[in-house]
């Protein structure tokens, strides 16, 4: 069988009957890529630490809440429950609003006991060996972000390993947005559930490439951890289910199907991943109510006071007003996805948000540019940008859903699809670099310029601006904003 070597997207499609083999992408960053790679996760700790420790105490949304979860398992050495009266929105408010002063006690804030375990059960350590400071805790969340930008680096690059710069530009991207540090600064279990479903997505595109032998235990335990951790990591489920009907696609024309090693593979993973996850929902079962399995219905039940959807349209409608339902959907999504800090109510100046639109827009048209050829990619790569493209999707279905019943456009909540994401501006960047370079040659009639295509400016300036303004937005932005009282 003749074999097809593919080099990134200039590869071609693969002819009836033959068979495509990519060379396998090394476990660990090559050696033109680590200090890149090095340089990224110094400037993101960095960074980070700086969020950690300049951003006042509970000055991340949630985070007394996720704090107290993990309080409670250090001093009773078990799960906490929800209960009637963890949520108290008037007092909630009144705390939020006065900058969280000592006098004001947060122990009663308790309202994300509902939550899966494993990032809790993880922190405890850190809060027992640490008495219980936050700073610990800020930067024990803040490491876990550093590995998922790693393995969002290892996941890009096990699509497209001929083209390095496309996995650094990814994990710059991530490391960078002002909101995603800000967020993984704190303690909250975004930063478990973003290191899991980055492991988890890695692990599926090394499956799709046909490198990993019995590869299916470690993909079932990586789905059981998501479901141990939280609800968007949930993303994986549908992903691993798609990689069977994908992968039932591409044998069903050559005729060479492996139905019971396909069987093998999908009872192995889920069989492990829902053991897992049976843990937690048979718990949940006795504590939340039958059928509640993720205890969401309970949740509803005990926290009230939150602005529904329903009374939103009730006051402001639907269209119309700058605080209608769908404007204020797409605007707030949009600035909160960049950055809008403390609990949603420290902006960056409105020209900030309008270069970050000008500057997404041009994302979108590169991205369009790059992935319009779609008949360029190898069937390898066109399933793996399918698997991520499913995550993305996923993740937003699951953000429309929060939003059908309460009002909470937080683009924080679109960070599970943070790979898929920054692989598209990564392409994207990628596609400016080519016209920029083919402008200025044609223009300049200079054929040296063709050698240039190794400066890659675009990628270069946009990460490097990018992490610029989140420097910037905490000390011009959010320490002058919100009080200290330490």
């Amino acid at each position: 069988m003749p074999k097809l070597q593919t080099a990134g997207g200039q590869g071609s499609s693969l002819r009836s009957g033959a068979r495509e083999t990519i060379s396998p992408a090394p476990l660990l960053p090559s050696a033109a890529s680590s200090p890149a790679l090095f340089a990224i996760l110094l400037a993101y700790l960095l960074l980070g630490y700086l969020y950690a420790s300049r951003t006042p105490a509970w000055q991340v949304p949630d985070e007394p809440a996720h704090y107290n979860v993990i309080r409670q398992i250090a001093q009773t050495g078990a799960l906490p429950k929800l209960e009637p009266g963890d949520y108290d929105q008037d007092y909630l408010g009144r705390v939020v609003g006065a900058g969280f002063p000592p006098d004001l006690a947060l122990d009663g804030v308790q309202y994300q006991d509902y939550q899966p375990p494993l990032y809790y059960l993880l922190a405890t350590p850190v809060f027992i060996l640490f008495a219980g400071a936050l700073l610990p805790l800020r930067l024990f969340s803040l490491i876990l972000g550093a590995g998922g930008v790693i393995f969002a680096f290892l996941a890009v690059r096990e699509l497209f390993p001929l083209r390095p710069l496309l996995a650094l530009t990814a994990a710059g991207f991530i490391a960078f947005i002002p909101q995603h540090i800000a967020m993984l600064a704190g303690v909250n279990n975004d930063s478990l559930s973003e290191l899991i479903i980055a492991l988890g997505l890695w692990l599926i595109l090394r499956e799709n490439n046909r490198r990993l032998k019995n590869g299916c235990w470690w993909l079932g335990v990586v789905l059981g951890l998501a479901l141990l951790t939280k609800v968007q990591a949930y993303v994986l489920v549908p992903v691993f289910a798609l990689y069977i009907i994908l992968q039932w696609r591409r044998a069903r024309p050559a005729h060479t199907m492996d139905w019971r090693g396909l069987l093998r593979w999908s009872l192995t993973v889920f069989g492990i991943g829902l053991a897992l996850g049976a843990l937690y929902w048979g718990r949940n079962w006795f504590v939340c109510g039958p059928a509640d399995f993720v205890c969401g219905n309970w949740h509803n039940h005990v926290v009230i006071g939150q602005p529904t959807t329903r009374e939103w349209i009730t006051e402001y409608g639907w269209w119309g007003r700058e605080q209608s339902l769908l404007p204020r959907l797409f605007k707030f999504t949009f600035d909160s996805f960049w950055g809008v800090f403390g609990w949603m109510g420290v902006f960056m100046p409105e020209r900030i948000y309008k270069i970050l639109l000008t500057f997404t827009l041009l994302l979108v048209i590169g991205a369009a540019g790059a992935l319009r050829p779609w008949r360029v990619f190898s069937m390898t790569e066109r399933d793996g940008l399918t698997l991520l493209a499913a995550s993305a999707l996923t993740t937003c279905a699951l953000y429309l859903y929060y939003n059908f019943n309460f009002v909470q456009h937080q683009g924080r909540y679109l960070f599970p699809a943070l790979i898929p994401i920054a692989l598209a501006v990564a392409l994207s960047l990628e596609q400016w670099d080519k016209w920029l370079v083919g402008l200025m040659a044609y223009t300049t009639r200079n054929s040296k310029l063709e050698t240039r295509l190794t400066s890659h400016l675009p990628s270069l300036l946009s990460l490097l601006l990018l992490a610029s303004l989140a420097f910037l937005a905490l000390y011009r932005f959010i320490i002058p904003a919100l009080p200290n009282w330490g």
